[in-house]
């Protein structure tokens, strides 16, 4: 049997961890200290018990378990805490935990609970063993087939027919995550969330695009079932997500051969991709404003959007803004759009007219302004500037 003991203190980790392998040699025992690594090794083993204490960073262990339960249905389930609080028990119980155990845990009570485990556990590998290879191989060369198809990938002469049958109508969900650093647990968040989701409206099923961003394909029961389906997944991500992110609902599919163009549209036109954003204080808030502002410099981004992007009020976000960029927020958006309008005059042909339009300037003549006041040059001196440069660079390297 394997177990997996998730806890931020190390002294209570080891401790399980040298009864359980004194007691039962033949068990193998993994350690986590948050749920961002426990994700990780359930997403990479089989593994059959585990063992999670309540209050830690990130999330609780209640709430691992609940996005975990859609795709490992087997795993068995033991909340330990130090409070004895009826509700955390309560709440244990409704989400099918085999045991609510209190620190300190006595060794005896944990020999007898891991034994009573290991036996339901033996019986249930007898009865389930080869249903559940079969299909999580099914399941993993489904999502591997779509996954290649979806993007725009050969398949080669795998046969896609059995898509097409089970799934005559469709929509897709497309949940896409910014962050500069990894999401593992973000990732395994919005896998789980999504599957159970799709469960429960209809029938489907998700597959990953990149370590970024899902795809969920979902046939739903009733005809606001899609709909329905993108509005929980919004509360769901919102409450156990930390890092912004995207979801785009497509209209209703019934060409498979479409699906690649859809996902193309879908990822390129960001305006159809309803945008939520986790921002809990001014340094965080500040952090995803800037990072929606990168993605938006080129449209109508105000300082009244972004601050109700955050979740502030406009009057505070500029002031937090300013404090931790050293720049006014307009200073900011128009440095900006300067910055990438001088990378495309020097590395591109395109018109004035078109790179104005890049950069968010509907008029050219204002853009115009702009970049002067900016530079002490118009754009068309500023472009043959640079192209003198890269000439006398090329003549004398």
């Amino acid at each position: 049997m394997n177990i997996l003991v998730v806890d931020d203190e190390s002294v209570i980790r080891e401790g399980i961890k040298r009864t359980i392998r004194k007691a039962f040699p033949g068990h193998g025992v993994q350690l986590a200290e948050n749920p961002d690594e426990a994700a990780q090794i359930l997403r990479g083993g089989q593994i059959d018990v585990v063992l999670t204490d309540i209050l830690m960073p990130g999330m609780t262990g209640l709430e691992l378990m609940q996005v975990s339960r859609s795709n490992y249905p087997h795993v068995k389930w033991v909340i330990i805490s130090a409070y004895s609080e009826f509700a955390y028990a309560k709440e244990a119980v409704r989400l099918g935990a085999k045991d609510y155990m209190l620190k300190p845990i006595g060794k005896e009570a944990l020999i007898s609970m891991i034994g009573r485990l290991g036996e339901e556990v033996e019986r249930d590998a007898e009865l389930e063993q080869e249903t559940r290879l079969l299909r999580s191989n099914l399941k993993f060369l489904r999502e591997a087939v779509f996954q290649r198809w979806a993007t725009g990938l050969d398949i080669g002469n795998l046969d896609i027919a059995p898509f097409v049958e089970r799934y005559p109508r469709f929509y897709l969900v497309l949940v896409k995550m910014e962050s500069d650093d990894a999401v593992h647990l973000e990732h395994f968040i919005v896998e789980n969330v999504l599957t159970e989701l799709i469960e429960r409206h209809g029938k489907g099923f998700v597959t990953s695009l990149d370590g970024k961003s899902l795809l969920g394909l979902v046939t739903p029961d009733s005809p606001d079932g899609a709909k329905r389906l993108s509005d929980e997944l919004r509360l769901h991500l919102k409450k156990y997500v930390k890092v912004p992110f995207q979801v785009g609902l497509s209209e209703e599919i019934r060409d498979f051969n479409s699906i690649p163009a859809a996902i193309r549209g879908m990822g390129r036109q960001s305006g159809t991709l309803e945008f939520e954003y986790y921002a809990p204080g001014g340094n965080r808030a500040v952090e995803v404003a800037l990072q929606y502002i990168r993605a938006n410099y080129n449209t109508d981004v105000t300082l009244e959007k972004v601050a109700s992007v955050v979740f502030l009020n406009p009057a505070y976000f500029s002031q937090v803004f300013k404090q931790k960029t050293g720049s006014g927020f307009k200073e900011y958006v128009i440095s900006l759009r300067m910055e990438k309008a001088m990378e495309l005059l020097k590395h591109t042909q395109l018109k004035l007219i078109d790179i104005a339009e890049k950069v968010g300037y509907q008029d050219v003549k204002h853009f115009t302004q702009v970049f002067r006041k900016r530079t002490n040059m118009t754009p068309t001196e500023y472009r043959q500037r640079g192209w003198e440069e890269d000439g006398l660079n090329r003549a004398c390297p």
